[in-house]
């Protein structure tokens, strides 16, 4: 530990603000994909973002069709990009003010780099997610009866990729008892189905 102190005191105090930069934002960088991956690292605080081309519109409430520009991990990652900039481009730009430049555009480069790994894993996480408008057209099984004329709502199951969905239903018919097989007419909001007995 003692002789980590000296080499860092003995460096110049602008290589002793990058290597703290790099040494910090490192840390606290491992420690948010360690949270990414176990799953407890998806909610990021932000309030302006800019579209990356993505097809957000989907229906999915999939978040990643934006890039939060002014979040906490766009910041980690902006000054993990100034800390190793400056220090790997140190040894090449031997002018101050032009090796600033240089960090600031690594971290520039740091942001958008990340962020597009951010939005190919979102993508991939959501490859093959259940999208509520992709089951209009199909027949599903009511589970819980429907009241006729849109008096209430049931519960029909549809089967999905392997797996179960149970999602509200209304109809505008007669009511529907349970067992029953339906046809899936529309989504009518966000999570309720319109549907006909077949």
């Amino acid at each position: 530990m003692e002789t980590i102190t000296t080499w860092f005191n003995g460096l110049e105090p602008t290589m002793r603000v990058y290597w703290g930069i790099a040494i910090f934002t490192s840390t606290i960088f491992i420690i948010q994909m360690v949270m990414t991956f176990i799953g407890i690292g998806d909610v990021d605080a932000g309030d302006a973002d800019f579209d990356l081309g993505s097809d957000a519109s989907d229906g999915t409430l999939d978040a990643g069709g934006t890039l939060q520009l002014f979040s906490v991990r766009n910041i980690v990652n902006f000054l993990l990009g100034i800390g190793w900039g400056g220090v790997c481009l140190s040894a090449y730009v031997h002018n101050q003010a032009l090796l600033t430049l240089a960090a600031l555009a690594v971290g520039c480069l740091a942001v958008v780099l990340f962020a597009m790994i951010y939005k190919q894993m979102r993508r991939l996480e959501h490859d093959g997610a259940f999208r509520i408008d992709d089951c209009v057209g199909q027949v599903a099984d009511v589970y819980l009866r429907i009241p006729g004329q849109r008096r209430g709502e049931g519960k029909v199951q549809y089967s999905f990729g392997g797996s179960v969905q149970e999602l509200a239903a209304i109809t505008e018919g007669e009511a529907i008892a349970s067992g029953a097989k339906v046809r899936i007419l529309e989504v009518v909001g966000q999570h309720t189905l319109l549907v006909e007995k077949v």
